[in-house]
């Protein structure tokens, strides 16, 4: 695990836009087990794609005015049971940090992996969330 000062801003940088952190893998589940509707799942990390891409597009894309019911994040190398029950959600995707799932009905409607988002901007991450917002949220 990290160090928890160290990662502390990295929270807040999704927590301050009002993103609901899990850390529990019961917490995870009492959002994904029966959930209907929309979630959105970010796995934060503390790599530098996550800093300079996930969490700013994170942020742009949670300007629009379509956003899902539920906006999550659990954070990979700290919260450790509850990143590896999200991810058990993510049926038919592979672990990744950072990652970003849009969940309606408790499935994956859409994702982000890691090998969308290193390498693109963060207005290229906010434009791929919105899109998808724009398909699959009310």
């Amino acid at each position: 695990m990290y160090d928890p000062v160290l990662v502390e801003p990295m929270r807040r940088e999704l927590t301050e836009l009002g993103v609901e952190e899990l850390t529990t893998a019961d917490e995870v589940n009492q959002l994904l087990e029966n959930h209907t509707g929309t979630a959105l799942v970010v796995v934060n990390s503390v790599c530098g794609c996550a800093a300079a891409h996930a969490r700013p597009g994170v942020a742009m894309a949670l300007q629009h005015s379509k956003k899902p019911d539920r906006i999550t994040t659990v954070f990979a190398g700290m919260d450790l049971e509850a990143t590896s029950r999200a991810r058990e959600y993510f049926r038919g995707f592979f672990p990744s940090s950072p990652q970003i799932a849009l969940m309606k009905d408790g499935e994956v409607a859409f994702m982000l992996e890691r090998h969308d988002i290193e390498g693109r901007t963060a207005l290229d991450v906010a434009e791929r969330l919105i899109e998808a917002f724009n398909e699959h949220c009310g």
